[in-house]
């Protein structure tokens, strides 16, 4: 199937090339930042009434060394990161005001990364590709409607590596603690005949990690080829991953981490993710005239990997009769020792269809999309001390597929009223069906069908108070439907809406830039993360009914000089559930309000740039992190304390006259005053029932991922 797509692909793209080579020539314009029309459907300029940070890649290499882009976003406003490894290598994740990763849309050049069905972002899937980023925007909030699904808290809009007029060749390798390495090697041929150019990437990434047999072993690729002439930009890309992780999101107990910090309750030497992502795509954009240009994107991706998993003393009636009882355990039931594995393969395709129109007074962009997935959930038994009469090794114990389709169409545009005041609107519909069947892990019948209707407005206004200041004021209305692992846990659970007001300032003069932004997004059903993990380490979430995120962002940047800058943030925040009912003791309790999981009240960091030469930079960064709750009870057993980390990190550029065009040197030391801190963890009860008779006792527990304490990682770039 894969080979057929990527043929069609490839044809397709040829076809078009050709088309165009004969076309004669109507506009003497080149194409209008081609490159940034891919993504113009997802991102909004920089006088747009939506809450916004734009990164570049100048901006991400200093401290690319090989950190998944997660942690290399960490100093940008409301923005909290962890590792489960520690180190910022392998599972990695992000949150937006306090909002969970699985509501946080990701799109790379417009089409949608984020998995369709778990509502997930696994950046292990796609190792350093932050050396393929040419630049990023990064919503908080609703932000503007997308092609593909609906953001609901966030949404980080990626574009790959542009265009390059001359050819070029780059070698990277980076060491570092944890007997950590990162090996890069990028070329490009530059513009061959003033019209195509090929480029690409390869990768690799080891680490031991910070928490023991926590390594990861990262490979990626990246290749894309370009055509650009009279006024048409086409590009087609295949990039994907290949990882193998060991499993550490088991995390330790507050116990276990003052014995060893660094320990890991896993020790079967094969405990591991081994999970492997292709992505192909196909964008041709169309610049007709001076006012309309258009864009086609297509998608392909494909996926396949599993989690090993050695199960000692295991019920063998969870494993579908494959496996035979070789003793019984405490209670009397019958168990065995085995190894298993749980695989997911899915199929996911995408086409986006997009055309601008833009005049002095009105920018406007609509278009549509739709994708489809396929997704297969199995498990087989690859070892077992005793297998059944009739069964053999890798026979599967159970099997689930699930499909969901997403259709959208939106129409957004900008209106300049006058040389003061530009007015925004954005109508998005969204039609998202969902349909599952077989078993789920546990042996449970899966059967959901379910299809929802969303309509997503959103209206703004920018009113320029001075040619160096302006404020806006923006609504959004969003909806996001529940994820596999919610219909699991609650197959009666609703889906979320979001009503997102943000007032904002900005203000830019001289030496000082500054951002002030309030924003309440008013939650009905919001999907909450509970603090507790599933079997596979995915969190578990619940409808909270009415709950609000109120808060204030300030960001600035201040030059003293040309050489010495700095870069200030700061969220304040409440969070709150309105009412939180749960089981306490065998009673149904009543919390009244109290904070949403994982929702710091103040989130801080600092950025000073010291460049005393030209090519000489020296960073000291700083975060900060309220204390937050993993639960929604606030209960202290939930609670998560406050912690701040300072890195420390210097670049410095030469240019020699011959063989290199640069020599690019890097150092990164994390946690340079040896912080002992955790960033993440879990929160869990139950009720014993069974100690006393007759009485019922709701016992909690917690689990913490522990951060590496001081490390570094150096870097060498050599480009031609």
């Amino acid at each position: 199937m894969k080979k057929s797509i990527l043929l069609i692909v490839l044809s397709l793209t040829i076809s078009v090339m050709t088309a165009q080579q004969n076309q004669v020539q109507t506009d003497s314009t080149k194409t209008q930042t081609l490159d940034e029309v891919l993504v113009q459907s997802v991102r909004v300029k920089p006088n747009a009434p939506i809450t916004h940070s734009d990164v570049t890649k100048a901006q991400l290499e200093p401290r690319n060394l090989g950190q998944d882009l997660p942690i290399l976003l960490n100093y940008l406003p409301s923005v909290v990161t962890t590792s489960d490894a520690g180190a910022g290598i392998g599972y990695t994740g992000i949150r937006v005001r306090g909002v969970s990763p699985l509501s946080t849309n990701i799109t790379i050049n417009g089409i949608p990364y984020t998995d369709a069905e778990s509502l997930g972002t696994f950046w292990v899937n796609l190792p350093d590709f932050s050396s393929s980023v040419e630049s990023l925007q990064l919503q908080r909030g609703v932000g503007t409607s997308t092609n593909g699904s609906g953001a609901f808290g966030a949404s980080i809009n990626i574009l790959t590596d542009a265009i390059s007029d001359k050819s070029s060749a780059e070698i990277s390798n980076t060491f570092g603690s944890y007997n950590t390495r990162k090996h890069t090697v990028k070329f490009s041929t530059g513009k061959i005949n003033d019209v195509f150019e090929v480029a690409g990437r390869l990768s690799q990434i080891k680490s031991d990690g910070y928490v023991d047999r926590a390594f990861s072993d990262l490979k990626s690729y990246f290749l894309q080829g370009s055509y650009n002439k009279n006024g048409t930009l086409i590009k087609a890309l295949a990039f994907g991953g290949h990882e193998r992780t060991y499993q550490s999101w088991f995390g330790l107990t507050q116990d276990e981490i003052e014995q060893n910090r660094r320990q890991n309750p896993y020790t079967y030497e094969n405990e591991i993710d081994n999970y492997k992502q292709d992505h192909y795509q196909l964008h041709w954009n169309q610049k007709i005239d001076q006012n309309w240009s258009t864009n086609l994107g297509l998608n392909y991706t494909f996926g396949r990997g599993y989690f090993e998993q050695f199960r000692a003393d295991d019920d063998v009636s969870d494993y579908s009769g494959i496996v035979e009882a070789t003793g019984v355990d405490f209670y009397g039931t019958p168990v065995t020792d085995l190894i298993r594995r749980r695989w997911l393969e899915n199929d996911y395709y995408v086409i986006n269809a997009t055309a601008n129109y833009r005049t002095t007074e009105l920018d406007l962009t609509f278009g549509g999309s739709y994708s489809a997935y396929d997704g297969d959930h199995f498990g087989e038994v690859i070892w077992a001390q005793q297998f059944a009469e009739n069964a053999s090794i890798r026979d599967q114990y159970y099997f689930g597929n699930g499909k969901k389709t997403d259709f959208s169409v939106f129409a957004k545009a900008t209106y300049t009223l006058n040389s003061k005041i530009d007015i925004f609107g954005d109508l998005q519909l969204r039609n998202v069906g969902y349909k599952t069947s077989g078993i789920t892990s546990d042996l449970v019948n899966m059967l959901i069908d379910e299809s929802y209707s969303f309509f997503n407005p959103k209206v703004g206004v920018t009113f320029q108070l001075a040619a160096h200041s302006n404020i806006y004021a923006s609504y959004a209305r969003a909806n996001r439907e529940p994820s596999r692992s919610d219909f699991e846990s609650n197959p009666e659970i609703k889906p979320e809406q979001l009503n997102d007001f943000e007032i904002g300032w900005r203000y830019k003069k001289g030496a000082l830039l500054l951002n002030v932004n309030s924003y309440y997004m008013q939650y009905n059903e919001q999907l909450i993360l509970t603090g507790a993990l599933d079997d596979v380490g995915a969190p578990v979430r619940k409808n909270s009914g009415d709950s609000y995120r109120l808060g204030l962002e300030v960001e600035a940047v201040y030059a003293f000089s040309d050489k010495f800058r700095v870069q200030p943030n700061v969220t304040l925040s409440s969070n709150k559930n309105k009412q939180t009912f749960s089981q306490v003791d065998g009673v149904l309790k009543d919390f009244g309000t109290t904070n949403i999981s994982f929702s710091p009240e103040i989130v801080a960091s600092n950025m000073i740039v010291y460049s005393p030469l030209n090519n000489l930079s020296l960073n000291f960064l700083t975060k900060y992190v309220g204390e937050q709750y993993m639960g929604n009870t606030d209960t202290a057993a939930s609670k998560l304390e406050s912690y701040v980390v300072n890195d420390f990190n210097i670049s410095y550029q030469w240019n020699p006259k011959s063989i290199f065009t640069s020599v690019v040197v890097s150092a990164l030391i994390n946690n340079v005053f040896n912080e002992e801190y955790v960033s993440n963890g879990y929160y869990y009860t139950y009720d014993d029932d069974w100690s006393v008779p007759g009485q019922v006792t709701t016992i909690e527990g917690a689990g913490y991922y522990p951060q590496a304490t001081r490390n570094f990682l150096v870097g060498l770039t050599l480009k031609f």
